[in-house]
Formats: structure tokens, sequence, C-alpha cells
């Protein structure tokens, strides 16, 4: 049985049931999507080579402005449907890169102007200086238009929870036992610290381009046009499109800074893995409970189930976009001698990686819009663990002087659960400053955050 392809049918959960989440990557990392990248890159070349003094001389003059506007047009006009007709072609040539020179003759056949010039279509280059030029743009696009503004979202509402939670008391568990209490606001501040010191780096990893022929020494350029200064003229080409200039290289650009990409990309992925997990976590202890949405099911046979399914399908395509981020940083920078094409089907599941990537941002900012933080959880947390009140104490007695501190308090509470009254009985037999020891007898867990508060209102 074949089915026709829609959100159903689809193979793939990106392309199906997550089809809604993905959308936005559709004109970036689709066939079509590649199909026009490369048309952008090939109309742009042969609009700077009839720039060339020796080009333009050859053919009676630099292009008419109504000539380069007719090209941008074709590019402004470029649909799935013409995406299709690229398709037609490539069935009959098996060579996709070679399908968008014959359609771009074709559309420019009947123009008296640009027939002329036809024939510096891919003026000297292989098919990897379009490739790697039209990968290029994708990710610029990708960036700017999508991942950036999306983490950047993201970074902005855990902000605002960091600071209206800066007041929260919450007792922090290290090694999943009772530790130093924190504020929920502080620890959201951490978050927040973390993500936007990688969003810096990945906004400038620089994404590199190479347009230098079939093995990157500018061979055939040189033999038809040995008086232009063909370095140069790549270099101003690559930066005209917004890419920085790669001058060495075999056939392909070397993928190194892809890899930094995608690696950035991973980094941001973990912390955000990580802090998914502890918000599972707090959810567990009951410091987060969630909205509850008119209609919805948590359990089939459990009704009153509310589970953290928002941050579990988060986790679980961040695992997944990691795991194909992963074999692009790895697999990309490596090429056998000057070429194999190992690089060009790999590189077409860039658009999967990050689809999981978009996946799992939507469903982080869902689930965030759902927390609802409990204070009287987490107090009454706090109220039961006087023993985490053991480090300041021994902390002040190391200050008097008072010999072995540290061993008098684990002898008290190491492994124990200790009232307030047996700790106050232990100052007392301290020979404490009076306003030391009524200081020390006073502080209580939900006091005892240091910091936190400031450090969460200062994020």
């Amino acid at each position: 049985m074949t089915l026709d392809l829609d959100p159903v049918t689809a193979v793939s959960p990106l392309d199906g049931r997550y089809a809604a989440k993905t959308a936005l990557l559709r004109p970036i990392f689709s066939e079509f999507g590649l199909i026009k990248r490369r048309l952008q890159v090939e109309i742009a070349w042969l609009k700077h080579l009839c720039e060339l003094p020796p080009v333009a001389e050859r053919f009676g003059g630099p292009l008419s402005d109504a000539a380069r506007q007719h090209l941008d047009q074709l590019l402004q006009d470029f649909d799935p449907e013409q995406a299709r007709k690229v398709k037609a072609i490539e069935a009959r040539t098996n060579h996709d890169v070679k399908a968008v020179e014959y359609y771009l003759k074709e559309r420019i056949a009947d123009h008296s102007e640009l027939s002329q010039v036809s024939e510096l279509i891919h003026f000297a280059c292989t098919s990897e200086d379009i490739n790697n030029l039209a990968y290029g743009l994708m990710l610029l696009d990708y960036r700017d238009t999508v991942a950036v503004p999306a983490l950047t979202e993201l970074t902005s509402t855990i902000t605002s929870m960091a600071h209206d939670l800066a007041a929260v008391p919450m007792l922090s568990r290290t090694h999943g036992q009772t530790a130093s209490p924190t504020t929920l606001g502080k620890e959201l501040a951490n978050v927040v610290a973390r993500l936007r010191g990688q969003l810096d780096g990945l906004a400038v990893v620089p994404v590199t381009g190479k347009i230098n022929g079939a093995v990157g020494n500018f061979n055939a350029h040189v033999v038809a046009l040995p008086q232009v200064d063909w370095p140069q003229v790549s270099q101003r080409f690559v930066e005209v499109l917004g890419l920085t200039h790669q001058p060495y290289t075999t056939q392909i650009e070397p993928h190194d800074n892809l890899a930094v990409f995608f690696d950035a990309c991973r980094r941001v992925n973990v912390i955000l893995l990580d802090f998914c997990r502890d918000l599972w976590g707090y959810i567990s202890l009951g410091y987060f409970r969630q909205r509850t949405v008119e209609g919805e099911v948590g359990s089939s046979t459990m009704p009153h189930k509310v589970n953290p399914i928002d941050f579990e399908n988060a986790e679980g395509n961040l695992g997944l976009a990691n795991a194909l981020l992963s074999h692009l940083s790895e697999k990309l920078p490596v090429s056998r001698f000057q070429r194999d094409l190992t690089d060009s089907t790999v590189l077409r599941s860039m658009g999967a990686a990050f689809g999981y990537m978009a996946i799992a941002h939507a469903s982080l900012g869902k689930g965030l819009g759902k927390l609802l933080a409990d204070p009287e959880v987490m107090a009454g947390d706090l109220a039961a663990a006087v023993e985490v009140l053991a480090e300041p104490v021994q902390t002040v007695m190391r200050l008097y002087g008072i010999e072995n501190p540290y061993e008098r308090l684990k002898a008290l509470t190491r492994g124990k659960q200790i009232d307030h009254e047996t700790l106050t009985r232990l100052i007392d037999d301290l020979a404490l400053p009076e306003d030391v020891s009524s200081a020390l007898k006073k502080l209580t867990p939900a006091a005892y955050t240091g910091l936190a508060e400031k450090l969460a209102d200062d994020i």
C-alpha cells in the first residue's frame, strides 16, 4: 500500500506528529530551501563575474540594472513549484547542482542581455563551491531567524521566573541529600547565566565559505583569466554573501566551523536538558505544581495524574538533536583525500537535528508556562532540615578558635535529622560571645540563603 504524504502518514515525526513545531524550518532546510539557496549563489556569482573588468569587457560591459533586477526577480519568485521544475531536470541529469544551472539557463534564455552571458553561470565552479555557500546561508538564516530568537525567548522567560521567585527559599539537594538552602529564583538564575554565555558564543561562530574550484587552487580560473586576482575575487564574493572567507580548502570547505556551530548548539541543548531534569525533580518534590488544562488526561488509568510531559518531551528531543549534532560535528570535518561524498548526504540531515531542537524548545516553553511554585511545600522541607545549619555553626566556631568544630557538628548531625532544640543546646555549650550565640540560635534554614536573593535579582 502506498500512502500520500501528510502529517498522519509521514515516516518522521518531524513532518508528522510535530509538523506544527517544525514549520519554521521548512523554508530553510527543506529540499526547496536548499535549491533556492543554490540558485541564490549561482545568480550572485553570475552578477559578481560580470563586474570583473576583463569579463565585462568581453561581454560589452557589466550587466545593466534591468538585467540584475530580472535575476533578482527570478530568485524572489522562486517557489516550491519552481523547485519541482529543478527536480524534474535533476531526474534527467542525476545531478542536483547541475540541475540548478540548467534551470537558470532556461529561465534567462529569452532575455536578450542575460542569454549572452548564460555560459558564465557556474563558471569555473565545482558543485561544492555552490553547496558549501548554500548551506552556509541556510545556517545563517536558521541562527538569526529561528535558533537565537527561540533561545532568547526561553532565556527571557526563565529570567522573569528567576526575578519573581528570587526570595522564595528552597532546600538544596547536593548528591540528592539535604544541603545549604538557596532560593528557587537563584537556581533559575544559574540556568540563565549558563544560557547567556553559550548563546553569546553561538551568535558569533563564523560560518565559513569558499569558491575556489575543483581542488581549491583556482586551476580553471587561472587558465581562463590569468590576469584576475582570483583569491581576492573569491574573498569578496563570499563576504558579500555574509559568510566568512575560507582561503585554504580541498574540493570541499573543511567544515571545521560547521563543527563549532553544531557543538555550540549541543552545549545549549545540554544546559536545557539538565534544566528539564531538575524541573522534573522539583515537580516530583512538589516545589512546582502544574496548571491543569481543561480536557487533558494525565494517565489512561489514574485520573489524578498531572505528569511533567512537556519536560520529558523536551529532554527526549534534546537527546535526539544532540545525537545528530554529535555525528555532524565528528563526521563533516573528515573527507578522504581531496573529496568524498559522505558529507553530502550527512549535511542533508542538518534540518532533522534542528527540527528536534525546535520541538524541544517549544515543549520546554510550554512546560514553563504551566509551572506554579509552591512555597508552602518548600517551607515544610526547610523546617524539617535543621541539620543544614551545622555548616554555619561550625564555620563560626572556626572563627572563634573553638577546637574541632567540624568534627563536633559531624558527630551531632551526620546522617541524622535533628531538631532546633538539639542544635540550640550545642550552641549554648560553646564559648561564643552572647550576641553571636543569640544570632546562631535564631537562625533558621529558611533564612540561611546567603546572597541567593540578590544574585537572582541581579541576573
